[in-house]
């Protein structure tokens, strides 16, 4: 498996972990029996899978020297930058802080979802 097939499973992994932690923390925005200390956890976990697609992303520009759409990186980075506002905001909005993870989990998925989109060549 090359790192180029890595980048590529990943990116699902991206998908699937923010969109999950993005609908269970919107839902415990109403449903108190989900808000557990596993959800942070999950949160975190799927926000760093971020990070690591980025990384693979960067290595695969500066090692390999492969090219990437601009809008593919684009997206990637501004997911990080996403990452960064959300936890920025977590004390200003405490009262709704699930909701504040919950729809920026699912934004972050679908940058993730735009990133795949925009990273596939075209036929």
């Amino acid at each position: 498996m090359s790192l180029l097939d890595v980048h590529e499973v990943w990116a699902w992994v991206v998908v699937g972990a923010n969109g999950l932690a993005g609908v269970w923390a919107t839902a415990a925005h109403w449903l108190l029996w989900l808000r557990r200390r596993s959800l942070w956890w999950f949160t975190g976990i799927a926000q760093l899978t971020v990070f690591v697609q980025v990384i693979l992303g960067v290595v695969l520009m500066t090692e390999q020297g492969r090219k990437a759409p601009q809008l593919h990186t684009f997206y990637g980075f501004i997911a990080i930058i996403a990452i960064a506002i959300i936890y920025s905001y977590r004390q200003q909005v405490a009262p709704w802080r699930y909701l504040l993870y919950g729809l920026g989990g699912l934004f972050i998925m679908g940058l993730a979802l735009r990133a795949i989109i925009t990273g596939v060549p075209p036929t």
